[in-house]
């Protein structure tokens, strides 16, 4: 439905806006929302980590310059589309990519730079808490850059009195309030999922570990505070608007919702928050997000536990790789035809290269490939080798071709999923696809409903991403009726029943992912092989 642009010009000129920023990992972004949850105009910055002494990052220059292009891209559309200038806001959350290590001394100086999800220099860490606590944690986490900064001596690590994630920097520093939401906050320390509080017997069996270092802290005093969905996060500063704003048109004084990870969006922009419900995005990387109706009977070092906004438990399979080296075929074939003086348009060359593979069989042919740009820990790899792998008497056509790029996009994922679904016999009544391995109508969505055998559901905006969620959790700080809780408001005020396009599993499709799960992983020699002798 088009929007009112005279009701939004008067929404927006009285502060009753709402405004969502996502810093992913190559984009920074913005949108604007309406009291009816509509996205009313967007902004964006591109970036890139870079490598700094070994240490993926970004600066403290880059996530400033980063946070106000987005903000400023996004007025400068609010007054090319209404004629207006933004000078208030209802309400504002940030997010960011989930995990990490941000470490301040007493007086909020950066200690050492940012280090990022993608930082895979924390394994021995990893190892040794996941045994102390009994909880798997991974490499990502918070916590297991300390513990590792810890069995380094680091220098800095003494001089800790605050250390957080990206999105609770950039809070810190808007609102002054030293807070996380529970879902990111469940990024760095593992979660009391009856308190919805870091869990305190965890926290006293590492402050144990490492007591005889003679650091000056306690963990609790060093982690921020945990909030849940809806809770008061704190309101804009002065300072906190002159950084998102330097011209000074933006005024102090909007409501600020808890600062939120990647994941924690993504739920809320798909309705993914309720129990027996989830998501899959699938991109460069792909997660599988499950919201769990209690405990896993065990510790699966394939499985995250985190939480969604509101505190629920939630099971998360994570993998590094996806569809990069689908895109580099897909990227061979574009070549291929320019070379023979054919203009392809690249959106029509994927839609009709994916559609090709539903015409494949549905073991791939007896075909095998690995996605692997970088280590999978799903199935322990350090390191990958992109690797295509068939035998004479595979049926290789260019539908196994593409199909077998696309199971193995998910491969992965499946093992993962497989532990949850057929090991745990968690229920799922619906899982929602996002990303761009479902931006062709029908076939990731196919893929993927076959790999996990559950009805996958797709709709149009999951596009919006985790800008529009976090401006989702901002409304329901602001706009939330009483002991309304967090599904009932997105069910109902957001996405008013809207369920998607949904695809059930085909059975044929199902036996056909399940006997090329079995060579994916009997074939894992091939792939280790092609690790150690192509350095």
């Amino acid at each position: 439905m088009a929007l009112d642009v005279q009701n939004t010009k008067k929404m927006i000129e009285e502060g009753r806006a709402v405004l969502g920023i996502e810093f992913g990992s190559t984009r920074i972004k913005a949108v604007l929302i309406n009291e009816q949850n509509e996205p009313v105009a967007s902004g964006s910055h591109d970036w890139e980590n870079r490598l700094d002494n070994g240490i993926w990052t970004y600066t403290q220059e880059d996530i400033w310059t980063g946070l106000r292009e987005s903000y400023q891209t996004m007025a400068y559309d609010v007054e090319e589309r209404y004629g207006v200038r933004i000078r208030r806001l209802k309400a504002l959350g940030f997010s960011g990519m989930m995990h990490g290590y941000m470490a301040f001394d007493k007086n909020g100086e950066l200690l050492v730079p940012f280090r990022t999800w993608r930082n895979t220099i924390t394994e021995e860490a990893s190892e040794k808490l996941t045994e102390l606590f009994q909880y798997h944690i991974p490499q990502r986490w918070s916590i297991a850059h300390l513990y590792q900064a810890i069995l380094n001596e680091e220098e800095h690590v003494k001089d800790v009195a605050f250390f957080t994630t990206l999105a609770g920097y950039i809070h810190w520093k808007i609102s002054g309030r030293k807070v996380l939401g529970v879902g990111e906050a469940s990024g760095m320390f593992p979660i009391d999922i009856q308190k919805k509080q870091f869990n305190q017997e965890m926290m006293k069996q590492f402050d144990a570990q490492i007591e005889g270092k003679g650091y000056p802290w306690k963990l609790a005093e060093i982690l921020p505070e945990v909030l849940v969905a809806g809770e008061d996060a704190g309101v804009l500063t002065e300072e906190g608007a002159k950084l998102l704003d330097p011209s000074g048109a933006l005024q102090a004084g909007a409501s600020l919702c808890p600062p939120e990870g990647d994941a924690g969006t993504g739920m809320a922009a798909t309705n993914s928050v309720a129990p027996r419900t989830g998501n899959v995005s699938a991109g460069t990387s792909v997660f599988a997000m499950v919201v769990l109706e209690q405990e896993l009977s065990k510790v699966y070092p394939e499985i995250d536990i985190v939480t969604t906004p509101s505190g629920d438990l939630v099971g998360m399979v994570h993998c590094n790789n996806c569809t990069s080296d689908l895109n580099a075929w897909v990227s061979l074939f574009r070549e291929f035809g320019e070379t023979f003086g054919m203009k392809i348009d690249l959106n029509d060359l994927y839609g009709t290269l994916y559609r090709k593979a539903l015409e494949g069989d549905e073991d791939c042919g007896g075909l095998l490939a690995y996605n692997y740009f970088s280590g999978e820990h799903i199935t322990n790899f350090e390191e990958g080798r992109p690797l295509f792998v068939r035998t004479p008497k595979s049926k290789f056509s260019l539908a196994n071709f593409m199909r077998v790029h696309l199971y193995t996009s998910l491969g992965a994922l499946k093992v993962g999923m497989d532990i949850m679904l057929k090991q745990e016999h968690v229920k799922l009544d619906r899982i929602l696809g996002h990303g761009g391995l479902f931006k062709t109508k029908g076939v990731g969505q196919s893929i993927l409903a076959g790999a996990i055998d559950t009805p996958v559901s797709v709709m149009e905006t999951a596009g919006e991403g985790g800008a529009w969620g976090i401006a989702l959790l901002a409304s329901y700080l602001v706009h939330k009726e009483e002991g309304e809780s967090l599904p009932k408001f997105l069910s109902a005020k957001v996405f008013a029943g809207e369920t998607g396009t949904v695809m059930g599993a085909d059975p044929k499709e199902v036996a056909g992912f399940d006997t090329f799960i079995e060579r994916y992983k009997e074939g894992f020699a091939i792939e280790r092989a092609a690790v150690d002798h192509l350095k």
